[in-house]
C-alpha cells in the first residue's frame, strides 16, 4: 500500500479539524464538534456524510446489525469524535473494526475535549488486512488490557 498518495488527504481533513477545535475551545460536548465540523466541510464543499449507518458483511450477507461513523469524508475517510478525559485503546479498536469492516483507507480519531487537541491518524491496507500508523509501520491491533484498564 502507497500511503503517500493518501497523506495529502489526510492532511487537508486533520486541518479541518484545527480549524473547528481552534474556533469552539476546548471541553464541550461531541456533538458541538460534530456539528462544528459538518459546518466546515459544508463551507468547503468536501464530500461527507454524517452518522453513516453500514451493515455488517458475512460471508457474502449483509447483516442486520448497524453500526454508525460519526463522519466519512472525501469517500475514503472515517473520522471518529470523542470528547473525554483521553483516548483509550477502546476508542482505537472502534476506529480500526469500522476501518476493516468498511475497507476505507484511512481512519481519524480525535479528541476535542482535552487541552490539547489528540488527533491519531491511520491507514489500512486491504490486501494485508492490517492498520498501518500515519508512517507505514504495521500496528499491533492486539490490544492488551493493563491493570488500570480491566
Amino acid at each position: 500500500m502507497n500511503i503517500e498518495l493518501f497523506k495529502d488527504i489526510m492532511y487537508h481533513v486533520v486541518g479541518i479539524i484545527y480549524d473547528v477545535r481552534n474556533e469552539l475551545g476546548p471541553g464541550l460536548n461531541e456533538s458541538v464538534y460534530q456539528e462544528g465540523l459538518e459546518i466546515e466541510f459544508k463551507l468547503q464543499k468536501i464530500p461527507y456524510e454524517r452518522e453513516k449507518v453500514f451493515h455488517p458483511i458475512y460471508r457474502g450477507v449483509e447483516m442486520e446489525t448497524t453500526f454508525r461513523l460519526d463522519f466519512t469524508c472525501m469517500n475514503n475517510v472515517i473520522i471518529e469524535c470523542k470528547s473525554v478525559s483521553e483516548l483509550c485503546n477502546d476508542h482505537r479498536s472502534q476506529l480500526f473494526n469500522y476501518m476493516r469492516l468498511t475497507k476505507m483507507k484511512m481512519g481519524i480519531l480525535v479528541n476535542f475535549a482535552s487541552t490539547f487537541i489528540e488527533i491519531e491518524r491511520y491507514f489500512y491496507d486491504s490486501e494485508q488486512n492490517e492498520i498501518l500508523t500515519y508512517n507505514g509501520n504495521k500496528l499491533n491491533t492486539t490490544i492488551s488490557l493493563t491493570e488500570t484498564d480491566k
